[in-house]
């Protein structure tokens, strides 16, 4: 299936054994709220130097593959995001995902049931990309079996809140004075012109890229890329991810639950998976299961534990289809070859 090149960052995979200790834990949660803060503001309330804060930044970029990456929200620019599942021959995955993991309109890819199923994220920027790649490409892959699509409608948890959001790292005072202040909710779609989608490239690769390095490389003024900045912020078209190993926080098992709730307790049990600490991202989505989540837990029988107490508890969910992550091939971005 052809593709198109995206710079970033490799396949996350453990790359290191040891463990964190309280300050990565802080600037990791830290990062997560405000992702551009400059490390001045980071050691000012973390109480800590600027010295300790940039070294601890480069030794996780080393040793966790810590990266902070500028996002889009889709749904404020009119746009759908998806999640399509394939299954195919095993002989076939990986080669099917490295595909899927260099367009950069995908996120989130994932090996699952043995390596003949993938999954991903999608955001197309038009419905014809959308159907291109749905009724075109994956259906004519050689040795794809099957593809699904499943249009997300409503987002519970996600997008600039992140799995690091519920670390519980920060004490309230720390995570108050790095809260940045709530977006406004555009009444019609925001329209991008070709400085911001500019602007949007650069971050996307590096989500700290300092203003006069922006300035340089989108042509406008330095003055002009903080306004364009600040804008795209307030109105929550951009935000700011942190993509790391989360097997070096101590969670091994990754899994995907579909669920299949009555309509009347959609809304309910949505809200209750967004409060859930295992739970990183949380949708309804269109297909038999209406519920997507991606679940984090320590190990397999902290998962059987959150499904049998957490999920099994909640009133209206009527079946739960659960799916190891085998292994992860993208999570925000990727790079072949490293």
């Amino acid at each position: 299936m052809p593709s198109r090149p995206e710079s970033g960052s490799a396949p996350v995979e453990s790359r290191t054994t040891d463990p964190l200790d309280p300050l990565d834990l802080k600037l990791l949660q830290a990062l997560q709220l405000d992702g551009r803060a400059p490390f001045s503001r980071l050691a000012e309330v973390l109480g800590v130097s600027d010295q300790t804060v940039a070294r601890r930044y480069r030794r996780l970029h080393t040793t966790v593959g810590l990266r902070v990456l500028g996002m889009t929200d889709e749904s404020r620019l009119g746009r759908q995001s998806w999640v399509v599942r394939l299954r195919c021959t095993p002989d076939a995955a990986e080669q099917l995902a490295a595909a899927l993991a260099r367009r950069p309109d995908t996120s989130y890819i994932g090996l699952f049931s043995g390596g003949t199923e993938l999954m991903c994220a999608m955001k197309p920027r038009s419905s014809q990309e959308r159907d291109e790649l749905l009724f075109d490409r994956l259906p004519r892959t050689p040795r794809v079996i099957s593809v699904s699509a499943h249009c997300l409608l409503h987002s519970y948890y996600g997008g600039p809140l992140g799995w690091l959001n519920k670390m519980r790292a920060l004490d309230p005072h720390e995570e108050a004075a790095l809260t940045p202040p709530p977006v406004a909710t555009p009444a019609d779609p925001v329209t991008l012109d070709a400085q911001d989608e500019a602007l949007l490239a650069v971050l996307r690769r590096d989500g700290r890229t300092p203003l006069t390095e922006l300035q340089s490389r989108t042509g406008q003024t330095e003055s002009a890329v903080k306004r364009r900045l600040d804008r795209l912020l307030a109105c929550g078209v951009l935000y700011f991810d942190v993509q790391h190993d989360r097997q070096s926080l101590g969670h091994s098992t990754d899994a995907m639950l579909w669920l299949t709730v009555a309509p009347s307790a959609l809304a309910e049990v949505g809200r209750a998976l967004a409060g859930h600490p295992e739970v990183g991202f949380a949708a309804a989505v269109t297909g038999r299961a209406n519920i997507v989540a991606a679940v984090l837990c320590r190990d397999t029988g902290a998962l059987y534990t959150y499904l049998s107490e957490r999920i099994g508890g909640l009133a209206g969910v009527q079946a739960v289809e659960t799916v190891l992550t085998l292994r992860q091939i993208k999570q925000l971005t990727y790079e072949p070859g490293r």
